[in-house]
């Protein structure tokens, strides 16, 4: 295999070390250097491999520059890795604008995939959707989060985020907000690590499940909610409206929209909305 004057994209473990690829590891062990976010971070990864290679450092604050240092050595023939701290380079983590500048200078890029987040939280989600936005980390203000979750509320497919420990409660806390307290969301954390948990309910029990547990807000989250409905979905159908309005004759409002829920398996509040609706009529 002739690497000359090639950059690879290497993705790498987001927890569990087994998961990197025999073709990752053939990579890391031939090219002339590693290109990789945290030089520290990514020795450790190379001890555990008995993998000895000469480190750059590739960041959000010197990406630009390295880039051209780096298309620099390509030029001379060098091989180059690309890897980041875990996972894929360029999704939500350093990487893109290095690979623009090198396939700008006419060079080769080769991807060598692996480990996603975003691709293992989907995987053992359960979510039947036709497709998936992948958002990436929302803004860390409150005001421009919640402007950018309502440029997204109307999507009709699984919407996909990163978020850190720290914002995670202010953050599904705008979901609620934004998207509706009904819409379900699969809280994926630690993925291939220890304390790996997935947990589904709606945006609006969210913050609740988060508080209980104080451990349940520590690690890396992946965070999916459930598409918008068709706009031109009725949210009770028909025949929840003709069961409701059956119940309602014999039974209290709430009573009747608990069973209405039970039995069509419409949401709670769309049923208690009409129902509202019905005692005003």
């Amino acid at each position: 295999m002739n690497h000359s004057g090639t950059l690879y994209v290497v993705a790498t473990p987001i927890g569990n070390l087994q998961d990197i690829t025999l073709r990752a590891l053939e990579v890391l062990k031939a090219v002339d250097v590693i290109a990789a976010e945290d030089t520290r971070h990514t020795s450790g990864l190379l001890a555990h491999f008995a993998i000895q290679k000469k480190l750059v450092a590739v960041h959000d604050h010197n990406e630009r520059k390295a880039a051209e240092l780096l298309v620099q050595r390509l030029q001379a023939g060098e091989s180059i890795a690309l890897v980041t701290d875990a996972g894929t380079p360029g999704i939500s983590d350093p990487g893109a604008v290095v690979v623009q500048v090198v396939r700008e200078a006419g060079l080769k890029v080769v991807p060598i995939p692996g480990p996603s987040a975003v691709i293992a939280a989907l995987s053992a989600s359960g979510i039947i959707a036709a497709g998936f936005t992948f958002y990436g980390f929302l803004p860390a203000s409150g005001a421009q989060r919640r402007n950018s979750l309502q440029g997204l509320s109307g999507l009709q497919s699984t919407l996909v985020f990163y978020e850190a420990p720290h914002r995670v409660l202010d953050s599904v806390a705008d979901m609620a907000q934004v998207l509706g307290a009904e819409r379900r969301l699969t809280i994926a954390r630690e993925l291939t690590k220890t304390f790996e948990t997935f947990h589904s309910c709606e945006l609006g029990a969210a913050s609740a499940w988060l508080e209980s547990d104080s451990n349940q807000q520590r690690g890396e989250f992946v965070l999916l909610v459930e598409a918008a409905p068709p706009q031109d979905e009725k949210p009770v159908s028909d025949e929840a409206e003709r069961i409701l309005k059956l119940l309602l004759a014999e039974l209290p409002l709430k009573q009747a929209v608990k069973l209405a829920t039970d039995i069509t398996g419409t949401k709670k509040n769309a049923l208690y909305e009409f129902a509202l609706q019905l005692k005003q009529e």
